[in-house]
């Protein structure tokens, strides 16, 4: 009697796409978005942040979003954008707020020689029509930069960054699927840097282009075309994923709009000045848009799931703190940790199903160990801060490997 093959073992099933979505929001979105995103990736078993198919950032998330595609984790980046007044580990190099704050010189020279050119032409049109003086200066306005702070920072760190072995700032050389939005400053129409045609721009300048935030960053010129923000078009482009196939969707909007309303002894916002308006202002216009895209993307991929991630509007201090601070960012950014752990405990119910379809799941021992934390608050120096360093991660990768064995 002849043997029966053997049945063919069945062959593995296909993991689901999975994708990151990262909004802007200034300095303080990195912040935030770091700290999230360690926290996601340490409680979620079977989640790899440096493995998605595909990333999508704008603006300070496209930072973020950028060094995840290259390989560095969120832990990585903490060291390097968050505590980088310490020495680095190899491979990674600090992100500091000088970089960031330096005056954009090359605009104002550029604008500074417009102006005896506009100042004879404004002499003979006024001589010329004798009209009001003021509307034949009124080309003076041409003379006013475009910018205050010089993006070129953004740019040369994080070519030198990605220029380290193993990592690449060519979109098309990146083993996953990077997409960066700008917003076309002539046309008001986004761009995707890491889609054809626009795939050949290195990552550092595409993410300086869609950091450009309007009036305080010069537009960013690329092949003819001047860049700015790419929150300008929407707040989080998150749609770009789902037409990709991402059926497991994460989603981190570091900006939301703060309701005051919970802190009844706190003073009215107007009675903060300019800023506290502009700064709330700004954060209903971008929250609102977010809104209504999340319930867009649901109505179109109801075959994906979408998780959304930011602060709580009752969030104070995250409101009113001053990001170019060591010891702000410091705390910012292990607030966003906590609070990101908390949250994903509190909606474990909700979650754990969505999470449990992509092969992914909790790890609620984690959640619970209130001893993990992300950054602390003194950061020692020299030798004693890599040691101190070194013995904290271990601590914390051994607590983490112990709860997943629970």
């Amino acid at each position: 009697m002849t043997k029966a093959a053997p049945a063919k073992p069945a062959p593995p099933t296909p993991r689901p796409s999975i994708g990151l979505a990262l909004a802007g929001g200034g300095p303080l979105a990195a912040v935030y978005e770091i700290g999230a995103l360690a926290a996601l990736e340490e409680s979620i078993e079977g989640l790899d942040l440096n493995g998605l198919d595909i990333y999508v950032g704008i603006s300070a998330g496209g930072i973020v979003a950028a060094g995840l595609a290259n390989g560095i984790t969120p832990r990585q980046m903490c060291r390097m954008f968050i505590e980088s007044d310490v020495k680095q580990a190899p491979g990674t190099s600090a992100l500091k707020p000088e970089i960031l704050l330096r005056p954009a010189g090359a605009e104002f020279r550029k604008r500074l020689a417009l102006v005896p050119g506009l100042f004879v032409e404004s002499l003979f049109h006024y001589a010329r029509t004798r009209r009001s003086l003021i509307s034949s200066f009124e080309r003076f306005k041409e003379a006013l930069p475009a910018g205050i702070i010089s993006g070129e920072g953004i740019h040369n760190y994080l070519k030198a960054t990605f220029a380290l072995p193993g990592r690449s700032n060519d979109f098309r050389k990146l083993r996953r699927k990077l997409v960066i939005v700008a917003t076309d400053l002539d046309t008001g129409e986004a761009v995707r840097f890491g889609e054809a045609p626009w795939d050949a721009i290195p990552v550092s300048l595409a993410v300086q282009a869609s950091a450009a935030v309007p009036g305080l960053f010069p537009p960013v010129e690329i092949k003819g075309h001047h860049f700015v923000d790419g929150a300008v078009r929407k707040t989080m482009h998150a749609s770009i994923a789902l037409e990709h196939g991402a059926k497991l969707l994460f989603c981190v909007n570091p900006i939301v709009a703060y309701n005051a309303k919970f802190h009844h002894d706190a003073g009215k916002l107007a009675g903060g000045g300019l800023l506290d308006v502009l700064s709330q202002t700004l954060r209903a216009i971008l929250h609102s848009r977010l809104e209504t895209g999340m319930a867009s993307y649901a109505r179109r991929h109801p075959d994906a799931d979408i998780l959304l991630f930011q602060p709580n509007q009752d969030d104070a201090e995250l409101f009113f703190t001053n990001i170019f601070s060591y010891s702000n960012r410091r705390r910012m950014c292990e607030r966003a940790y906590q609070n990101t752990r908390l949250m994903l405990l509190e909606r474990r119910a909700e979650l754990g199903p969505k999470l449990a379809r992509h092969g992914l799941k909790l790890k609620l021992s984690v959640l619970r160990d209130t001893s993990l934390t992300l950054v602390h608050e003194e950061v020692p120096r020299g030798a004693l801060a890599r040691l101190t360093h070194a013995l904290d991660d271990l601590e914390h990768c051994l607590k983490v490997a112990h709860w997943s064995k629970e």
